[in-house]
């Protein structure tokens, strides 16, 4: 059985041995990272902008603020995203479910 943690910055990490490893590579902001990372996920899922954010929840503004790099996603808004980089389908079909 897995074991994951949100950290309040929004990372979510897994638990194993009592040691803590990050479900997605830091990336930083300032270079253009979480940028790439939105817009990567959502081509590595074959969606559209309106497809990905009906599917996260958001507005599909708020998914071309990421991808612009206009705004970066925070909360848990970023732990969902690391979870979506780590396991995909789990947490689509989860979210289809809701």
């Amino acid at each position: 059985m897995q074991r994951f943690r949100l950290k309040a910055d929004g990372r979510i990490v897994e638990l194993r041995d009592g040691r803590e490893f990050p479900l997605a590579p830091e990336m930083d902001a300032r270079a253009g990272g979480e940028t790439l990372a939105v817009r990567d996920l959502r081509r590595r899922a074959q969606l559209t902008q309106q497809e990905f954010a009906a599917k996260v929840g958001v507005p599909v503004e708020t998914i071309r603020n990421w991808e612009q790099g206009k705004r970066m996603p925070r909360g848990p808004a970023r732990a969902l995203l690391a979870v979506i980089a780590h396991a995909p389908d789990t947490v689509f079909a989860a979210l289809s479910k809701g």
